[in-house]
């Protein structure tokens, strides 16, 4: 299916919260909050998140990444950005400076790093998967051990030029896999200058978030998981709205389960709930039996009858 591209100068998209594997790396936990992408057109999403951005210019590449760096140091994440051309490293610490005033510090405080594409991704030119994402494992094995909240990356896609194209559309769905569960935020920047109407549907396919920025301004690539994203967290607004209005021990709760409850009250099952909340359905089985136990529901007819008054 192909996306769809819909202008977007001001308003920003919506991200796509699903559940993964557990993984031995940097694993995160169901309700982890959102971290702020720091692109005005992605907005807030969850660990996990691959963003692919097509920009026109240098000055789209720069400024759209320095942004995205700014808001992970915020988010006391470790940073890494794999540059390549059309930008060298002078330019890429300028975008920076511009954002970050005091980046000298942070790169001498190993906050943030900025490595070579050509070496991390084609060492000795050959292109070697398991030795890349292992790469990335590594990279954030070791900054959770510093206290890192997580880990956020960027590199460009210098490979679309060059024979290493078809691997590097396995790596990048490897990539999106991988990421499930992982306290990571990928973001993959392509030329569209350099980029086929084919390259863009392989690479959109490959990623949960696609935009496009072309002098200055935002264009967003809807792919099909992006409108089902959508349409579920217009569902869970719907589910907030019947809790709108205070009950008898709404105090009681805790945010965690008054979202769950939204769902139950809305008459999802517990599989339906886990599915749209992104945890799993023992969590929702779990937060259903505490809100029960506070509210003295009977059962769960009981339960939102004392939520809706009926």
């Amino acid at each position: 299916m192909s996306p769809t591209i819909v202008t977007a100068h001001r308003d920003g998209g919506a991200a796509r919260r699903r559940p993964g594997k557990a993984k031995p790396v940097g694993s995160a936990e169901v309700d982890q909050p959102l971290r702020q992408s720091g692109i005005r057109v992605v907005g807030a999403v969850p660990w996990g998140t691959h963003i692919c951005i097509f920009y026109e210019t240098a000055d789209d590449l720069l400024d759209t990444a320095a942004a995205y760096f700014k808001a992970g140091l915020a988010n006391n994440e470790f940073c890494v950005w794999a540059i390549s051309e059309p930008i060298a490293e002078a330019d890429a610490k300028a975008a920076l400076r511009g954002a970050i005033p005091d980046l000298e510090a942070q790169l001498a405080a190993g906050r943030i790093e900025i490595l070579q594409g050509n070496d991390w991704y084609l060492r000795g030119n050959q292109f070697d998967l398991q030795r890349i994402t292992g790469g990335w494992s590594e990279k954030l094995r070791a900054a959770l051990a510093k206290g890192f909240e997580g880990m956020r990356v960027s590199g460009n896609a210098f490979w679309i030029e060059t024979n290493h194209w078809q691997e590097f559309c396995e790596y990048e769905h490897e990539l999106d896999r991988s990421l499930a569960g992982q306290r990571m935020v990928v973001l993959c920047t392509y030329s569209l200058q350099a980029s086929r109407a084919v390259d863009l549907l392989d690479v959109a396919r490959a990623h949960r978030c696609c935009t496009a920025r072309r002098n200055g301004d935002w264009e967003f690539l809807a792919t099909p998981e992006l409108q089902q994203a959508r349409q579920e967290i217009e569902r869970l607004h719907g589910a907030l709205k019947v809790l709108s209005k205070p009950f008898p021990g709404y105090t009681l709760l805790t945010p965690r389960e008054r979202v769950a409850l939204a769902q139950i009250v809305r008459g999802a099952s517990s599989k339906e709930a886990a599915r749209t909340l992104g945890i799993s359905p023992r969590t929702v089985e779990f937060h259903r039996a505490n809100v029960m136990r506070k509210l003295g529901a009977r059962n769960t007819a009981d339960l939102v009858r004392r939520v809706l008054g009926d």
